[in-house]
């Protein structure tokens, strides 16, 4: 089996077939940084939520089966260089691109932290170490994708996310936002990747708030230790001088409290226990 390279989080094989092996790790970045410390059964976690959700959405996907408590084969296609974003909430880079006049929400969005917005919004990225935002006009500019294939994502993916979001509610969370990625099987637009707490924001519906910086079951407890001690301004400026970004120790209460957040989120969201 040829290995093919790391991403930030799964290493990738190819078993000399139609398929690829993702291993998912339990490396954790945040902020385009890699961090030297593992979060333990983070992979397994991560591993096991791309089996249920790939098993649970309608919309023709990649998976095949999962191999191991770490491991699941998918079918090699095309990925199409575009991340599909949801947003339901107006939290946060959302808060700080609308401030800049980046991003126009309509009059009547409420615009205090973590406040449902009207309806779900897509908000797409370029696909890349530092993910650009985009909108359609940019998207088609760049020859990402077609304007055909950018109306289906744009609609697939709000769809994705509404049937997440009831799936989060039964079990008592909110599910604020959402990354997927697509690519081409046989020429069909086909969900990709994979699905787990590294590509949503997932918040307990009991001690959810508007207003206030929300509790979450995802490794937005890393970004938000990071943000409260400097640290994000920090790989901003490193970035802005040509440099790269020193990657701090994560405090061991900060690493248990992610494992914690993962494995619960796991076991009440599909009823399995790890």
């Amino acid at each position: 089996m040829k290995f093919l390279g790391s991403g930030k989080v799964k290493d990738l094989y190819d078993p000399g077939d139609d398929t690829l092996i993702f291993k998912f790790s339990d490396r954790v970045s945040a902020y385009d940084v890699k961090f030297h410390e593992d979060i333990p059964k983070k992979g397994n976690v991560l591993c096991r939520f791309a089996e249920f959700w790939f098993d649970k959405l309608p919309t023709p996907n990649h998976f095949v089966k999962r191999l191991s408590y770490t491991e699941i084969a998918v079918k090699k296609m095309q990925m199409l260089p575009i991340e599909c974003v949801v947003r339901g909430y107006f939290y946060g880079s959302l808060i700080n691109r609308w401030k800049k006049g980046e991003i126009v929400l309509p009059k009547e969005t409420n615009t205090v932290i973590a406040a449902p917005l009207l309806a779900p919004i897509f908000d797409p990225t370029t696909k890349s170490e530092h993910d650009m935002p985009i909108d359609k006009s940019k998207a088609l500019e760049m020859n990402l994708v077609t304007e055909q294939q950018y109306d289906w994502l744009e609609k697939t993916s709000i769809e994705i996310y509404n049937k997440m979001s009831c799936i989060a509610d039964d079990a008592g969370f909110i599910l604020a936002d959402l990354k997927l990625e697509f690519g081409l099987l046989d020429g069909q637009i086909t969900l990709g990747d994979s699905i787990g707490p590294d590509e949503y924001r997932l918040w307990p519906k009991d001690s959810f708030e508007v207003g206030k910086i929300q509790d979450s079951f995802d490794k937005q407890i890393l970004r938000d230790w990071l943000t409260a001690n400097g640290y994000q301004q920090k790989f901003d400026d490193a970035r802005a001088a040509g440099k790269e970004p020193i990657a701090p120790t994560i405090p061991s209460e900060i690493i248990q409290k992610l494992t914690t957040r993962y494995a619960t989120a796991y076991e009440k969201l599909t009823g399995n226990s790890l």
